[in-house]
């Protein structure tokens, strides 16, 4: 009875022990950055829970193995068979009936969290979200806004409608801890509900291609009154952008161009816009030629005919068959007004 009493202490401590090394090693900081959704609340309980009985768990197997290989260890000369047993049916209805109980509680807060998760706030804001390799697009169609930001009114909840033109994606904000794929052909739903304003970043969590890490969009949360003013100038930007470069400017963003090619030099997984029309590029073939209309329409057509060097082989951006001549034609307008 004494072992039992000493290793039951001693799991006891150990438990404490794991539990508050996890958190001083800033485990739990990794893994749940700060909370910043009405729904992070019931995620991170849930989460702290299970930390909590994966901290016990590791104890009960970790502490009886190394007293039973401290204690019971054969003696220097000891040649003795150890004790015969054949079995304790008290000990293993216990081990049967109470992971059974612990995983009937911890399927009922699972469902608890899930309920808080998706209750539905009848005033959502709706938000169109399209992914793509390796963008998101983002368009809200009760003011006839598109853009490359994710702009949310903090404490107000907001339903995004996602689908996918190409592969499987997955929609995440780690400080939002809600996760969704995003599928082609069909739409899936993500509520959400911001409290804490702030710039954030949504990510791709599935593996969707060569530029994967590289998908990530700007989530911005803000005060309402913000919110209603971003709504204005966006819509005022909308409606004055009628012009040929106003409208290959929306197009760029709605085709998911943003995601590899930037307009401010920035270098991203494709060539810069800045500066590139009437620039002479060099090519994987070894010829070079100047970024003309010419050019780019073939390039937007067949995007491997010719690759610049430096560039992967064969490219990674998508063939664009869909645009017609007059969106390659605003594009190529927008691109113009890049210097």
């Amino acid at each position: 009875m004494t072992h039992f009493v000493i290793v039951g202490v001693l799991v006891i401590v150990m438990t404490v022990l794991t539990y508050l090394g996890l958190d001083v090693a800033g485990l739990a900081e990794q893994m749940h950055p700060v909370a910043a959704s009405a729904q992070a609340a019931s995620i991170d309980q849930l989460w702290h829970w299970e930390v909590m009985v994966i901290s016990f768990l590791f104890s009960l197997i970790v502490v009886p193995m190394l007293y039973s290989l401290v204690v019971f260890r054969q003696k220097k000369g000891e040649l003795k068979d150890g004790e015969h047993m054949e079995g304790n049916t008290t000990l293993e209805v216990t081990w049967t009936v109470v992971p059974l109980i612990i995983v009937v509680v911890f399927a009922y807060f699972g469902a608890y969290s899930l309920g808080e998760v998706r209750r539905v706030d009848p005033n959502a804001l709706i938000i169109n979200v399209k992914g793509q390799q390796f963008t998101w697009v983002f368009e809200y169609p009760e003011y006839g806004i598109v853009s490359s930001e994710l702009y949310l009114p903090v404490n107000r909840q907001v339903v995004l409608k996602m689908e996918s033109v190409d592969v499987i994606h997955s929609f995440w904000v780690p400080e939002f801890r809600v996760k969704q794929d995003v599928v082609p052909g069909r739409i899936t739903e993500y509520r959400i509900t911001p409290t804490l304003e702030g710039r954030y970043k949504v990510r791709c969590a599935e593996l969707c291609g060569a530029s994967h890490a590289y998908m990530e969009n700007p989530v911005i949360v803000v005060s309402a009154a913000n919110y209603d003013a971003w709504i204005v100038e966006q819509a005022a930007i909308a409606a004055a952008s009628q012009t040929p470069e106003g409208k290959g400017k929306i197009l760029a963003t709605q085709n998911g161009c943003v995601g590899c090619h930037s307009a401010d030099g920035t270098q991203l997984t494709g060539p810069t816009w800045l500066g590139l029309f009437g620039k002479t590029e060099n090519f994987l073939d070894g010829t070079s030629g100047v970024v003309d209309e010419a050019y780019i329409t073939e390039s937007i057509r067949d995007p491997n005919a010719k690759i610049v060097a430096g560039y992967p082989s064969p490219s990674v951006m998508p063939p664009y068959a869909g645009l017609s001549d007059e969106d390659i034609a605003n594009l190529i307008a927008y691109i113009k007004t890049l210097k």
